[in-house]
C-alpha cells in the first residue's frame, strides 16, 4: 500500500520536480526555485501509476539514458487486486436501491420474476443478475370514456351505444383504478399495455349492460344501477386476464339522447310527464274518492244491519205479544175480541180525517162541516170583539151574533146505520 500513498501524497515536496523515487531526503526549495513545470508534474505522475505494477529501472537522474521500468509480479498481483477490489465493491454497491412510501419494486433475476419489494432501503444483486421496476400501488388512475376534459368535447366512436329497444344513447362516464398490493407483478408482465386494457373491458362492459336495457331506464332511474354493474363486469374481465387491477369506481357522467334527435326526445319525455302528472292526479282523485265511497258503504251496511235488527226484535216482539194474545184469547174469547176491535178502531181513527158516528135508531147519514163552522165563527168573534170593558149585561149592549147553521144533508145509508162524517184537518 506503501506505493499507493505515495502516489496520492500532496505532501510530497518532490511531487512534480522528478523526484519520485522517495530515496532521497525532502530539501527545502531554494530561493531561486520557481512553482513546478506542468510536463513535470504530468510525466511524475505517469511514473507513480508504472510504479504500480513494477519495479522502477531507473529515474531521470540515475539513468540519463532514458531506461525503462522492469515490471514486478509482486507488485503487479497487488495493482490488479486492488483495482479488482474497488470495481468488486462499486460494483455490489450499485445494488442498494430505495423504495419510495406508496410504492412497491419488482425484482427479476435474469429477466424472470423474483420478489417483491416493499417500500423503504433494499438491497438486490448488481445487474445484470438482477434488475428492479418500481410501480406505484397508491396512485388513483383515472381515464375517461366518450369525452376527453369536458363533455362537450365528445368522442363519439366510444360515447354512442344502442339500447335494448334498438334506441341510440350518448353515453359518457369516468372509471377509476388502483393496483392490487399484490397485484404489481401481474401489472407488469400479464398485460402488453394494462391502462389500455383496462378501457376497452369499460367499453366492452358499458356497452354490454346498456345492451341489456331499455332507453327510459338508461335515462333516469337506472343510472346508479348500470354504474354498479359495469363496475363488477369490468372486474370480472380484468380477474379472468389477472391484470392485478382493482376498479374503484364507475361515475357516469352524462347520458343522453343524441344531438340529432334531441327536440323530439324532448317532445316525448315532455308528453311522457304530462302523462305521468294525469296519472298521479287520477290516482290522487281515486285515493280521496274510494275511502269516501267505502265509508258510505260501511254507513250503509250498518244502517242496513240496524234496520234488520229493528225489523227483527219488533217481529219477535210482536209474535211473542200475539202468543200471549192468544193465550188469554182461549181464556174469554168475547172479551178479548171485543177488547181488541175497541183497540183497533182507536188506531184506526186517531189519525183519520172523518169521524163516524152510530146512532141506534135512524139510517140517515148526516154531514157536519164542523170545521168549517168553527172557522167562521172564529173570523166572527175576531171582527166583533168589544173595544171598551164594559159589561155585556148592561142595556144597549151589543151581543155577538150567533151563525146560522147550514142545513144538514141528509141521505140513505146502505147497512141501515146511522153515520155522521165530517171532515177535520188534523194539526
Amino acid at each position: 500500500m506503501r506505493p499507493f500513498t505515495k502516489l496520492f501524497n500532496l505532501n510530497d515536496p518532490g511531487w512534480g520536480r522528478g523526484n519520485n523515487g522517495g530515496s532521497q531526503p525532502p530539501r527545502r526549495p531554494q530561493k531561486g526555485d520557481g512553482p513546478p513545470d506542468l510536463d513535470e508534474v504530468w510525466r511524475d505522475f505517469n511514473q507513480r501509476i508504472s510504479g504500480l505494477f513494477g519495479r522502477k529501472g531507473g529515474g531521470r537522474n540515475n539513468n540519463p539514458g532514458g531506461g525503462g521500468f522492469s515490471p514486478s509480479p509482486r507488485g503487479t498481483r497487488i495493482g490488479v487486486g486492488l483495482i479488482a477490489g474497488i470495481a468488486l465493491a462499486v460494483w455490489l454497491a450499485s445494488g442498494f436501491f430505495i423504495v419510495q412510501e406508496g410504492q412497491v419494486a419488482v425484482v427479476t433475476q435474469f429477466g424472470k420474476y423474483k420478489t417483491t419489494a416493499p417500500a423503504g432501503f433494499q438491497w438486490r444483486l448488481p445487474y445484470p443478475i438482477q434488475s428492479h421496476e418500481a410501480v406505484n400501488v397508491s396512485q388513483l388512475r383515472t381515464f375517461e370514456v366518450g369525452f376527453r376534459g369536458s363533455s362537450r368535447n365528445k368522442v363519439m366512436p366510444e360515447s354512442l351505444m344502442l339500447t335494448d329497444d334498438e334506441n341510440i344513447v350518448d353515453m359518457q362516464f369516468v372509471v377509476q383504478y388502483r393496483l392490487r398490493a399484490d397485484g404489481a407483478p401481474d401489472y407488469l408482465f400479464n398485460m402488453r399495455d394494462p391502462d389500455e386494457s383496462v378501457r376497452q373491458a369499460s367499453e366492452t362492459a358499458m356497452r354490454e349492460i346498456v345492451g341489456k336495457q331499455r332507453m327510459d331506464f338508461v335515462l333516469y332511474e337506472g343510472r346508479t344501477q348500470v354504474a354498479g354493474e359495469v363496475q363488477n363486469l369490468m372486474q370480472q374481465i380484468l380477474d379472468r386476464y389477472r391484470t392485478g387491477i382493482q376498479v374503484s369506481t364507475v361515475a357516469i357522467q352524462n347520458v343522453q339522447p343524441p344531438e340529432q334527435v334531441q327536440a323530439a326526445f324532448d317532445d316525448a319525455v315532455k308528453a311522457g310527464q304530462d302523462r305521468e302528472r294525469q296519472i298521479n292526479e287520477g290516482q290522487a282523485y281515486a285515493n280521496q274518492v274510494v275511502p269516501l265511497a267505502r265509508g258510505q258503504a260501511s254507513r250503509m251496511l250498518e244502517q242496513a244491519e240496524g234496520y234488520r235488527a229493528k225489523v227483527v226484535g219488533d217481529a219477535t216482539g210482536d209474535a211473542a205479544r200475539f202468543t200471549s194474545i192468544v193465550a188469554e184469547y182461549q181464556k174469554a174469547p168475547s172479551l178479548m175480541r171485543e177488547r181488541m176491535y175497541l183497540e183497533t178502531m182507536q188506531q184506526v181513527f186517531q189519525n183519520a180525517s172523518k169521524v163516524m158516528v152510530d146512532t141506534q135508531n135512524g139510517n140517515n147519514m148526516i154531514y157536519l162541516p164542523l170545521d168549517k163552522i168553527v172557522q167562521q165563527s172564529g173570523k166572527d168573534a175576531g171582527k166583533n170583539a168589544p173595544t171598551t170593558n164594559a159589561p155585556s149585561s148592561l142595556p144597549g149592549a151589543s151581543q155577538p151574533a150567533v151563525p146560522a147553521m147550514p142545513r144538514p144533508t141528509v141521505g140513505q145509508t146502505g147497512a141501515g146505520a146511522n153515520t155522521l162524517t165530517r171532515d177535520r184537518a188534523v194539526r
